[in-house]
């Protein structure tokens, strides 16, 4: 039993670094922009915050630096396909191309880096309830945060004046601009916050998750993160149960080898990617769902003069 205590304590952890970023696309996505730069944007904040917290020693200051570099790299892309209508597909990938390449450059001074040992962290007396408290009391506080912000997503997308008027650029950028509201601030501001987010993951793979950095220690999970915000139809709640879902596959792998599995470990390191597969091939057999919950304007440029 401790075992799967203990996988249910992974898989909340891998689904943290998920969460975290797709919830930051959904953002971007609400407002008609599709990023795929979040495994550069992660990679790059991944070597700033790690490189903060040898330097500083603290945690904190480090998922700010991480926060700022996703931020940086956000308001960069938000420039290019808002104000001067780059493709936003092809801008996404040259985003994150150069961030694979400029995190490794960066970060070869800081392979043999080591950072604090870790503190502890434990809910006092849930904790300390057999198996519950190994497995789900003994997290990083940003697990937590993670699903806050999911429920604070959901209430400021569909209880607000300012998420609707997000939602809105969305669905009609033309609308929202002939009511008067500044549809370009506001899709790059949602682009920016979004980059941000996956900075904040991106950071907190190289500081928590995994605490040390090698080149290209993302592995995937800004394209898995980009997987989960069309499997999850573009609602924050179901971002958050796909993370889980994507990070218990994730851990599937190592606790199938700790019991002594006999399946070949390439198979293993295949499964996330498998299911990533599966899951938007079963998604794509109902397009009238996925065209119902997508935002009209996605993908598409908007400028006021057109």
């Amino acid at each position: 039993m401790e075992s799967y205590a203990l996988l249910i304590a992974a898989t909340l952890n891998a689904g943290t670094v998920l969460a975290i970023a797709s919830l930051g696309l959904l953002i971007n996505e609400k407002v008609g922009i599709v990023n795929l730069g979040a495994e550069g944007m992660m990679l790059c904040a991944a070597i700033a915050g790690f490189a903060a917290v040898v330097h500083s020693g603290n945690d904190w200051l480090g998922f700010a630096a991480g926060m700022g570099a996703g931020a940086v790299m956000a308001l960069i892309f938000g420039a290019l396909v808002i104000w001067l209508n780059t493709n936003q597909y092809a801008t996404g990938l040259a985003l994150s191309l150069f961030g694979a390449g400029f995190s490794a450059f960066v970060g070869i001074g800081y392979v043999q880096e080591k950072i604090p040992p870790r503190p502890s962290f434990a809910i006092p007396y849930l904790s300390d309830i057999p198996l519950l408290g190994s497995a789900l009391f003994r997290h990083h506080p940003l697990v937590y945060l993670a699903v806050l912000f999911a429920l604070a997503l959901i209430w400021f997308l569909y209880s607000t004046r300012a998420g609707l008027v997000l939602r809105c650029v969305g669905e009609s950028p033309e609308a929202a601009h002939s009511l008067g509201y500044p549809v370009r601030r506001i899709r790059l501001l949602a682009v920016v916050s979004g980059g941000a987010l996956c900075g904040l993951a991106g950071a907190y793979v190289s500081i928590i998750y995994t605490p040390l950095w090698v080149e290209g220690m993302v592995a995937g999970k800004g394209w898995i993160a980009l997987a989960l915000t069309t499997f999850s139809t573009w609602r924050p709640a179901r971002v958050l149960l796909g993370a889980y879902l994507f990070g218990g596959v994730t851990m599937l792998q190592f606790h199938l080898q700790g019991l002594g599995v006999e399946i070949p470990s390439q198979f293993l390191t295949m499964l996330p990617y498998v299911a990533t597969i599966v899951v938007l091939a079963l998604i794509s057999r109902n397009p009238l769902w996925i065209r119902i919950n997508m935002p009209a304007s996605i993908g598409k440029s908007f400028h006021p003069g057109n």
